[in-house]
């Protein structure tokens, strides 16, 4: 029995042999066809039952040759444009990626300029924060400034709208803050358009619903209602006096008769805060 022949016997042969081979055939072909022009009677006839062919068969194959090359070379060009393409495309996503984060950080800086000039009594240093305490709140969190830029410990830290906490320690180029809705944070406060005092404690359990609470309010002629704004009282030992903590959004009798707790919503959002304010003025008295 004969075996059959493996593929991998099969001799390849280069496209350019054989359009070399096809040029040959068509040169042997032309001279072929000159003579018969010369030439009367049957060979012409000959030629052109086997000539012509032949002419036509080169030609074609030229031709699928031709186009398949050119069909290679817009497909090169196709492939060098799409990379062109992706390359302009991830380079403007990162722009835009770029604008939007200066845009944000633009709006941050605004809301610190006007809290700035709102305190405009304190003198105050910038900083970013670094780090922070896992959860979604932002209950005590590391800033990049420390001692080389006058940083101490007990200075009250400022962000959006008012007060975010109070530094609680120090290295020389880092700093960590407490803020008001932490566990450990009491603060003493008062209300705004009556001065009347308050305790408000933070708690972060609470804050999921966005608020802080208060207590210990002595309102007697029930003149403190929803909506007045708390701050920070000439009485407390570690905080600046007049930093606004948030308003009142609800408001309860105690069962003693004497006082009066709610809670708060702050005007700082805990769940974004990425630069702040420290003022670098500490409180001299003590309670």
């Amino acid at each position: 029995m004969a075996r059959k022949r493996s593929n991998r016997n099969k001799i390849v042969i280069p496209s350019k042999y054989i359009l070399l081979a096809l040029s040959v055939i068509c040169i042997i072909t032309m001279v072929l066809s000159y003579a018969t022009d010369i030439l009367d009677g049957p060979p012409q006839a000959v030629a052109g039952y086997t000539v012509i062919p032949f002419q036509k068969a080169i030609s074609y194959a030229g031709n699928w040759l031709f186009s398949r090359s050119e069909s290679i070379k817009e497909l090169e060009a196709l492939r060098a444009e799409n990379e062109e393409l992706k390359e302009t495309v991830n380079e403007l996503s990162v722009k835009i990626n770029d604008l939007t984060t200066d845009k944000y950080e633009l709006s941050e800086l605004r809301q610190l300029m006007a809290l700035d000039e709102r305190y405009s009594d304190y003198p105050t240093v910038g900083a970013r924060v670094i780090g922070k305490d896992a959860g979604n709140w932002y209950s005590t969190f590391l800033i990049d400034k420390g001692t080389n830029d006058g940083i101490k410990v007990n200075m009250n830290v400022l962000a959006g709208s008012g007060l975010v906490g109070i530094v609680t320690s120090v290295g020389p180029n880092w700093a960590t803050v407490r803020s008001i809705i932490d566990d450990e944070s009491n603060i003493s406060a008062m209300v705004l358009n009556t001065s009347d005092t308050m305790i408000v404690t933070g708690d972060l359990e609470l804050y999921a619903n966005g608020t802080i609470k208060f207590s210990e309010l002595r309102d007697e002629d029930d003149a403190v209602s929803e909506g007045d704004q708390i701050v920070t009282s000439q009485i407390s030992s570690k905080y600046l006096p007049g930093i606004s903590i948030g308003y009142i959004k609800e408001i309860n009798s105690d069962s003693n008769n004497l006082t009066k707790s709610g809670f708060i919503t702050p005007v700082v959002d805990f769940e974004h805060i990425d630069i702040v304010l420290v003022v670098t003025q500490m409180k001299q008295t003590k309670e």
